[in-house]
């Protein structure tokens, strides 16, 4: 099932997510809190969210087309260009599948970066 108006916090959100693509949003979740054990689950833009210090640090998301992973900057995913060959992304966006999912190591950085712009 696709979730099309994502509402309720993040882990209420995966419960719904397909089982196809489940544990590939729960992985890049897991990460997350790995390195901010302290995120808070809220809501971002309109999106379950993980919150540091009361900021967006990360939401992803299912959709019809694609797997989404928002990490609430838009200069991390620019910076990072050239890395992202393989992937459809926007500033804002970064969209994967099953079939392509982001590289742990990639999460990781993306993620580390954003934590460090929201403890500046």
């Amino acid at each position: 099932m696709v979730n099309h108006v994502p509402m309720g916090t993040v882990t209420e959100y995966l419960e719904n997510v397909s089982e196809a693509n489940r544990g590939i949003l729960e992985r890049i979740v897991g990460i997350a809190r790995e390195l901010a054990p302290d995120a808070e689950e809220g809501v971002s833009y309109g999106m379950p969210a993980l919150l540091v210090d009361g900021k967006g640090f990360l939401s992803v998301l299912e959709t019809k087309k694609h797997l989404a992973l928002y990490p609430f900057s838009g200069q991390i995913l620019p910076e990072m260009s050239e890395e992202l060959g393989g992937y459809s992304w926007s500033p804002g966006t970064l969209r994967f599948s099953a079939d392509n999912p982001v590289p742990d190591s990639m999460v990781r950085r993306i993620l580390e970066t954003r934590l460090a712009a929201i403890r500046s």
